[in-house]
């Protein structure tokens, strides 16, 4: 589960100069997953804080936590503020605290040790993340070897674009996928 502080502030969920409640909901593939309740003072000067009250655990092993985010703002050189919360586990300023499967309080990628995707994908698995997501663009299902269909409203020339990128691509995941059969061959 991630908190985005710059998402609710743009949803009204958080806003300056304002004592805010509400519900933060999760979902995963369509079904709930999750939620918490929160409130965001941010109408106190120098005390800005986001409250989150969660229950962690089921039955008998249920634990009640509230958990206190401190915020903070930046003022850059365009204008306007820049809205932070810190960690309470690293002492830094973050846009987004997560909390992953078996966590027990919301914190920072750096304090979870947490890496991003492109991170933890292999050089050879990139032309197949690249072939998916272009797939998902064009509305198709996912996998190698499904051809994408001109999605309705879709100019023909970005049409056009679109599938000579998903051809060069295909041809990527093909040598990679005939490299990773000649390994396991061997």
């Amino acid at each position: 589960m991630r908190i985005d502080l710059a998402w609710m502030m743009r949803e009204g969920l958080a806003r300056e100069g304002r004592n805010i409640p509400g519900t933060l909901n999760w979902t995963c593939r369509g079904s709930p997953s999750g939620s918490i309740g929160y409130r965001a003072f941010m109408d106190e000067q120098g005390h800005n804080r986001l409250e989150l009250v969660y229950t962690r655990g089921k039955g008998s092993d249920a634990e009640q936590v509230t958990q206190t985010i401190d915020l903070c703002f930046t003022e850059p050189n365009f204008g306007g503020k820049r809205w932070w919360m810190i960690c309470p586990y690293r002492n830094i300023r973050v846009g987004k605290l997560y909390l992953p499967p078996g966590g027990d309080r919301f914190a920072s990628r750096n304090a979870w040790r947490l890496g991003y995707q492109s991170q933890r994908s292999a050089h050879r698995d990139r032309p197949f993340d690249r072939l998916f997501r272009l797939q998902e663009k064009l509305g198709c299902e996912r996998g190698w070897q499904n051809f994408p269909r001109r999605p309705k409203g879709m100019w023909r020339r970005t049409y056009e674009r679109h599938l000579e990128e998903y051809y060069a691509l295909d041809e990527k995941c093909e040598i990679e996928g005939m490299a990773m059969i000649a390994r396991l061959h061997r």
